[in-house]
């Protein structure tokens, strides 16, 4: 089950969010060989592409250190509609059968505050 997390984003800035993942056990999570994707859209079902966002997901050498890292562009911020959006990230890897699997470990809702200098 993903952890749940309100995020605020501040419109027309470079935005960063990292995340340090553990397994069940307290332990460092070593994500080698995984991927990492993670979106924001303006609501659940959009469509638009205007209100679906997708960060930048990367997970930094070494993966055994467990990091994620997720960025916004000062553009792609700036583009964004101001108010409530809702976002996820999903790490995937594929098993010995090469089935992919993939785990949503993080959601929420994200809100975008509105920029005064442009």
């Amino acid at each position: 089950m993903a952890t749940y997390e309100d995020i605020s984003i501040d419109q027309g800035t470079d935005t960063t969010i990292r995340l340090e993942l553990v397994d069940e056990n307290g332990s460092v999570k070593d994500l080698t060989n995984y991927g990492v994707a993670a979106k924001l859209k303006r609501t659940y079902n959009s469509t638009d592409s205007a209100d679906i966002v997708s960060f930048s997901a990367q997970i930094p050498t070494p993966a055994s250190d467990g990091i994620i890292n997720l960025s916004l562009t000062n553009t792609q911020t700036d583009a964004m509609r101001t108010g409530r959006w809702v976002y996820d990230c999903e790490i995937s890897f594929f098993d010995s059968d090469n089935n992919e699997i993939i785990e949503r470990i993080l959601e929420g809702k994200a809100t975008i505050t509105p920029s005064v200098t442009k």
